[in-house]
This record gives C-alpha cells, sequence and structure tokens, in this order.
C-alpha cells in the first residue's frame, strides 16, 4: 500500500461518514455533504498527479495499465456525477448517492493498488 491509498481512504471515509449522517438526519444536500465529495475528487487528482510523476519517473505497473488508468478516471468521474445529482435533486437521498462516493473511491484505490503491485 502506498500513500496515495491512505489518502483516499482516510478522505473517502470521512466523506462516507458526513454524508451518511446527513441523509439519516433527513437533510438536504448542503456544502459540507458537497465540500466533502469534493475533497474526496482532490484526492484523487493527488493519485493522479503522483501516479502521471512515477511513472514518467520509470516506474512500471505490475499490471494492465490500461486497466489502471480506467479504473482511475473512472474513480475521477464518479464525484463530478454525484456533485451534478445532488444539484439537480436536492433530497436526502442526494446524499446518501454522495456517501457512496467515498466508499467506492476507496474500493477503487484498493483496486488500484493491486494494479500497481
Amino acid at each position: 500500500m502506498d500513500a496515495y491509498f491512505y489518502i483516499v481512504l482516510v478522505v473517502g471515509l470521512v466523506s462516507t461518514v458526513i454524508c451518511l449522517t446527513a441523509g439519516l438526519l433527513k437533510k438536504a444536500p448542503n456544502d459540507t455533504t458537497i465540500l466533502s465529495v469534493a475533497a474526496v475528487e482532490l484526492s484523487l487528482l493527488v493519485y493522479l498527479v503522483g501516479s502521471i510523476i512515477r511513472v514518467a519517473g520509470g516506474e512500471t505497473i505490475a499490471g494492465e495499465p490500461w486497466e489502471f488508468w480506467g479504473y482511475l478516471i473512472t474513480a475521477l468521474i464518479l464525484p463530478i456525477g454525484a456533485v451534478y445529482w445532488s444539484i439537480l435533486e436536492r433530497t436526502r437521498w442526494s446524499n446518501f448517492v454522495l456517501a457512496a462516493v467515498g466508499v467506492t473511491a476507496l474500493v477503487m484505490a484498493a483496486r488500484m493498488n493491486q494494479i500497481w503491485y
């Protein structure tokens, strides 16, 4: 496991807890929940930049490179879609969609880590 995975782990779990709590309290998406998902996106962007630097520095991906980059691009798209959803549908259920982003990003980062090593 590398530092990038742990960054996504912490940020993803914190975001999930924040969004789940808001959903369970029957609140509509707000700045806190949306910004927590934005933090997940930022952590994935850090993962992207770090991965590009590592590859440019000569490190190789142990698994299939297309699979690694596919996971990373998909993970980067998910927070954008969830925030868009939460803006269009301002109900408590959107918070559960936002909560799914943190867990999904975490699982995808774990898989990317497996592919890398």
